[in-house]
């Protein structure tokens, strides 16, 4: 029997009507939330993104700045820069797209960005207040991943989650984010002995390891809802995640393909996150 498909078009889609619905509640307050995109350098899939994100703006309503600075911006111009995003009334939201070229340290940008006005959710203190649970803006993909988990209608507490890869962008975060909704957590990774044995337990199971169809059937418990966060581009052009969609889909329970499952949420939940954090710095929450 083959698996439900998880569409994240279809969830992030709804999410955005509720955006609309909020934006109309608050325009005669003459509310309009800002984001601030900041791209350094040339690199092509980082300027697909910040086109997709400055439409996510425009479509929704939100007041977008865009930066495009050279590739030998110093880093001395770029903290300036955030500087003054900072202060910026008009602005509630600022992210800087990375990677960043080399010459520049990512984690003296990420620090410098304001934590109310960190969307990303990478700054040290949201990322401190996701691990003790407190009030934080969340990471974007990994808000998305239990978001999509949630619509399957499955009750998250109680469950078995194993997540799949423990980088601080996914992995981490989302493996906090699911002990928040009360899952048992187990990580896997590229030194984990018995990974398979362990993701045959998984009811629900997220894999971000950036390997081409990673996962096959015989790695997943019957019935299990798989998240797939990875996004490979194959020989042929294709792009394929770190499941092995078409075997899996055929064990598994609820399972998001690749494109639309996951992709769509990350700029999503950006644009739930500058609403948000636009609320609270206005007052308004």
């Amino acid at each position: 029997m083959t698996a439900a498909i998880i569409s994240g078009k279809q969830v992030a889609e709804e999410i955005r009507q509720g955006l609309r619905e909020e934006m109309e509640r608050l325009a005669d307050k003459g509310f309009k939330p800002g984001l601030a995109v900041v791209i350094v350098g040339e690199d092509p899939a980082s300027q697909v993104y910040v086109r997709n994100k400055d439409k996510a703006c425009h479509d929704l309503g939100y007041y977008s700045e865009v930066h495009k600075l050279e590739e030998s911006t110093s880093q001395e111009e770029l903290l300036a820069l955030v500087d003054k995003l900072n202060q910026q009334d008009n602005i509630h939201g600022i992210l800087v797209q990375l990677p960043l070229p080399k010459h520049i340290d990512e984690k003296s940008v990420i620090n410098a960005i304001a934590v109310e006005k960190d969307v990303d959710g990478f700054h040290p203190v949201n990322v401190g207040n996701l691990v003790i649970g407190d009030d934080s803006l969340l990471p974007c993909t990994p808000a998305g991943v239990i978001e999509l988990i949630k619509r399957t209608g499955l009750e998250i507490a109680g469950k078995h989650a194993v997540v799949v890869g423990r980088s601080n962008i996914v992995g981490k975060p989302v493996s906090l984010l699911l002990q928040r909704e009360n899952a048992t957590v187990t990580m896997c990774h590229s030194r984990t002995a018995n990974m398979k044995e362990l993701t045959l337990q998984a009811d629900i199971l997220v894999v971000a390891v950036g390997k081409a169809n990673f996962i096959d059937a015989s790695y997943v418990k019957p019935g299990a809802v798989v998240i797939d966060v990875g996004v490979n581009r194959l020989e042929n052009g294709k792009l394929a995640g770190d499941v092995d969609f078409e075997s899996v889909k055929e064990v598994s329970g609820p399972i998001t393909p690749v494109p639309g499952g996951v992709g769509p949420m990350t700029i999503t939940m950006l644009m739930n996150n500058t609403m948000i954090a636009a609320k609270r710095l206005s007052g308004l929450e």
